[in-house]
């Protein structure tokens, strides 16, 4: 006999945001949704940043060379394209649907410089934090072309690009071992393509938020259905198996969960270290030219 399957809890929204309209590097125009003010509560994650525009002068400065240590960048493109180059010697396109996973470490000098003088520039940027064992690892870089990303098609009319973790069996574009990088990010985009819904399992340790990017959609759990409009981020609450998302055709949700460090953050702009000591030599080292080799 069969033994009878544990009925799925959904996690329920505990928050919803709205990001804040800025520039960064020189003069792009972006919305950052994850802002230090949730660095706590979404531990493993810094920061995510939203931009798009078919306007050159909202993008054309890019982001010329700039430093990183303690944390990881992971860029991930929907629209046009953007050159990666590093003063580790990495450099790679990025293009549409394709990801830039970048290992900052001990610390790198990389500048993101758009290839295009017009059309749309979309895409996002997520910061994901380093443990204190390895915030001074050499740096380390993956160029992941959009058909190298894994992809799911449900019966039911949803897609999944899976940039990390596993979605029923099939893993991601990024896989690491868990004693080297114990945060274990899922990075999922999900498009769905006919009004349905989708179930995605959650380990209930794990901070989890989503950020819909077309559409809207609705996060389901037994005690309420909230809907999330377009542009907004939902920080889930830690609790049920998962997550249930319901959308009509159309809509593209991305769903991100790690698993917390619970370590202390200290940030200076670009260097996420644990104590204000490590910043300050951050600082020198990057001033005395550390971060080229």
């Amino acid at each position: 006999m069969t033994a009878p399957s544990t009925p799925f809890h959904g996690r329920s929204v505990e928050q919803q945001v709205i990001g804040q309209a800025t520039r960064d590097g020189d003069g792009v125009k972006l919305t950052r949704v994850l802002t230090q003010a949730h660095q706590r509560r979404l531990d493993p994650f810094l920061m995510l940043d939203n931009f798009g525009s078919n306007d050159p002068n909202d993008y054309g400065g890019g982001f010329p060379d700039h430093p990183h240590r303690g944390f990881e960048t992971v860029t991930y493109m929907i629209a046009g394209r953007m050159r990666h180059r590093d003063s580790a010697g990495h450099e790679g396109l990025l293009q549409n649907g394709g990801v830039q996973w970048m290992t900052a470490g001990r610390g790198v000098v990389h500048s993101e410089m758009p290839e295009q003088e017009e059309g749309v520039m979309e895409g996002f940027q997520l910061w994901l934090n380093l443990p204190s064992h390895q915030k001074l690892c050499p740096p380390g870089y993956q160029d992941i072309q959009s058909n190298k990303v894994p992809e799911l098609n449900l019966t039911k009319g949803v897609k999944i690009r899976i940039i990390s973790g596993e979605v029923q069996g099939v893993q991601g574009a990024v896989c690491r071992p868990a004693h080297l990088f114990p945060t274990q990010p899922l990075y999922l985009d999900i498009h769905f393509t006919k009004t349905t819904s989708f179930q995605q399992a959650l380990n209930p340790e794990h901070n989890a938020f989503i950020f819909v990017y077309r559409g809207k959609v609705a996060v389901v759990s037994e005690q309420q259905e909230t809907s999330v409009e377009l542009h907004r981020m939902a920080i889930l609450q830690n609790e049920g198996h998962g997550v249930e998302i319901s959308a009509s055709a159309g809509s593209q949700v991305l769903l991100i969960s790690g698993k917390p460090l619970n370590e202390p953050i200290a940030q200076y702009g670009p260097f996420v270290m644990n104590t204000r000591e490590e910043l300050m030599q951050a600082v020198d080292d990057f001033r005395a030219g550390l971060f080229t080799p």
